[in-house]
């Protein structure tokens, strides 16, 4: 069972890491540590609004530093239901299509949950942060709908496709303790220094070279 944490220790937990934050940056912790196994307490206010403020610029700039187009709070080790997510960087309009990678600007996601819409499911490759070095091809939904809040606690409703829907789900599986890996066609497991074998991180080349 996941660890209750008082709005106090929280507070802890979170200035802790803010001040091992080298210039808006923290470090991300990798598999093996316990956080990215836990269901993540859901956001009520427990943080005050300065607090929650710079936590939000940390784990923005985390992000972008890596580099990587979402970031849950486990990540960082804070036991939270939060992410930052955002997709603008630029990739061949070929690759692009076959995803249906369409830029994402940057989105908060609080307390966020899904569900498939209709029965589309899609075939890629995808990394983790804290997973440092690897990719698995991973088939997830295509299409989802999705709620969560806003920092506010605004509570919103949205629907995402192609690859907008695979980092929703990616970031929103960090927050209940599941990480790519459990959900990835173990034998398609590949170390970054072997990606040259694969243009365009191809699966069908993969699942040629690797028989899965």
């Amino acid at each position: 069972m996941s660890p209750i944490y008082s709005p106090e220790q929280l507070i802890e937990i979170v200035s802790e890491v803010l001040e091992s934050a080298n210039e808006n940056v923290a470090p991300i912790v990798q598999l093996g540590h316990p956080v990215l196994r836990q269901n993540a307490q859901p956001y009520t206010g427990q943080l005050p609004d300065d607090l929650l403020d710079k936590l939000l610029v940390v784990m923005r700039e985390t992000m972008y530093d890596a580099p990587g187009v979402g970031l849950a709070a486990p990540q960082i080790g804070i036991p939270l239901k939060i992410a930052v997510l955002e997709d603008l960087y630029q990739i061949p309009e070929d690759m692009a299509a076959e995803r249906e990678r369409k830029p994402m600007e940057y989105l908060e996601i609080f307390n966020p949950s899904y569900g498939q819409v209709g029965e589309r499911t899609a075939e890629f490759y995808e990394g983790c942060l804290s997973f440092d070095g690897f990719q698995g091809v991973v088939i997830r939904p295509a299409d989802i709908s999705a709620r969560y809040e806003d920092r506010s606690g605004r509570p919103i409703s949205n629907e995402f496709s192609g690859w907008q829907a695979r980092i929703f789900q990616h970031e929103t599986d960090h927050l209940y303790g599941t990480v790519y890996v459990d959900k990835a066609v173990t034998r398609s497991l590949i170390n970054e220094s072997e990606l040259w074998r694969h243009n365009g991180l191809s699966v069908a080349s993969a699942k040629k070279a690797l028989e899965f």
